[in-house]
């Protein structure tokens, strides 16, 4: 797909999605013509394919791919719905406090079932159980592929469940400071739900900002795409005229995002809504349409770079923090080594060797980055 076909594919996205959630017939004269190959392609990279399938639809316009997408997205979402309610059911039993995260919770605010597509459900939970929550979670079928390293451990279950159980939000070692700090003491921000006796959820403010601050890791990151906008969009459509917005102001400059909550919720609501954007927003939208749902890499690099000054310097502390990792980084990845320290340039010479052979070609993509950047 060449750049001008992708853009055209990825405005029929943009206007298809906000004809979905506002709940509009797509006006057939803007989208007659339209190649669904491409159409598909670039909804994809997006995770847009099932809403995309759905607003054509109500247009009278049938693709099967797209069809079959939005059908696998209701497959997905209702297994692994049957999986959660066995899941908490157990948790309830074993007095073990969790609550649902993210796209677990919008997209229960989407106008049908499967619309916002899911690569995983992920679930908060106390973090004083995770031996326990593994227990339960092997004893209804799933296996465990990630353990004990970072926030989060993951759940696959055959055909379509994966579930990240969350010990903490954010983690120490990877994501902003101050965004760590804010969140280690999650309960504080917890409300008790009033139909069960161990689950959790936050009030809408604290959701939203949550949801923001998660965006921002991305988008700061390797960055992030559509959906995670439109999820913005879905939220402010529902809940605008019910939220504290001086109570979002002070905790999201307390977080140090104030500025991307504002352009971000800025450009959801036109981009969506009205659609006349502003020039800071044609900006970020085109950070975004290339990103796609998970980032780059080589957004990931450029970000890394930006984050240690850039230019030179900033190219020579990037470098030097992959090649020398923390000790908190080295505890959650190599404990052995961490435990045997007087092995550690055991492991430098471990991680090189892996860089030339292994991994060889992410090592090249690096440093042609590197070499690219001003």
């Amino acid at each position: 797909m060449t750049e001008e076909e992708y853009r055209k594919a990825i405005n029929a996205v943009i206007y298809l999605s906000g004809c979905a959630v506002n709940g509009t017939i797509p006006d057939k004269k803007l989208i007659e013509g339209l190649d669904t190959e491409q159409l598909r392609k670039a909804a994809n990279k997006h995770f847009l394919t099932a809403i995309v399938c759905y607003a054509l639809e109500t247009a009278g316009i049938q693709d099967n791919k797209l069809y079959q997408a939005k059908m696998k997205s209701i497959r997905k979402i209702s297994a692994m719905e049957i999986d959660k309610k066995q899941l908490f059911e157990r948790m309830e039993q074993e007095k073990i406090w969790y609550m649902p995260l993210k796209g677990t919770v919008i997209k229960e605010m989407y106008p049908s079932l499967g619309l916002r597509q899911m690569s995983d459900f992920d679930i908060l939970f106390d973090k004083e159980y995770a031996e326990n929550v593994r227990d339960i979670m092997l004893d209804l079928g799933f296996t465990c592929e990630h353990f004990g390293k970072g926030n989060h451990d993951v759940y696959l279950k055959q055909p379509v469940s994966n579930f990240e159980m969350h010990t903490e939000l954010f983690f120490k070692e990877a994501d902003k400071a101050e965004i760590y700090e804010y969140y280690k003491d999650i309960k504080r921000l917890l409300i008790k739900d009033d139909d069960n006796n161990f689950g959790y959820h936050f009030r809408n403010e604290d959701l939203y900002i949550y949801l923001t601050a998660h965006e921002y890791k991305h988008y700061s990151d390797g960055g992030t795409g559509l959906r995670s906008l439109l999820d913005t969009y879905v939220f402010w459509q529902k809940y605008a005229g019910q939220l504290d917005k001086e109570y979002i102001s002070a905790e999201t400059k307390k977080l140090g995002i104030s500025d991307f909550e504002q352009q971000n919720c800025s450009l959801a609501l036109h981009l969506f809504g009205d659609g006349e954007l502003t020039k800071q927003d044609r900006q970020m939208l085109e950070y975004m349409i290339y990103s796609g749902t998970y980032g780059t890499f080589q957004n990931s690099v450029e970000n890394g770079v930006k984050k240690n000054g850039g230019g030179k310097k900033g190219k020579m502390a990037y470098v030097k923090d992959k090649l020398f990792l923390p000790l908190d980084i080295v505890k959650e990845n190599y404990p052995f080594y961490y435990k045997h320290k007087a092995l550690l340039p055991v492991l430098f010479f471990y991680r090189i060797g892996k860089a030339v052979t292994v991994r060889k070609g992410q090592t090249k993509k690096t440093l042609k980055i590197l070499k690219d950047i001003k």
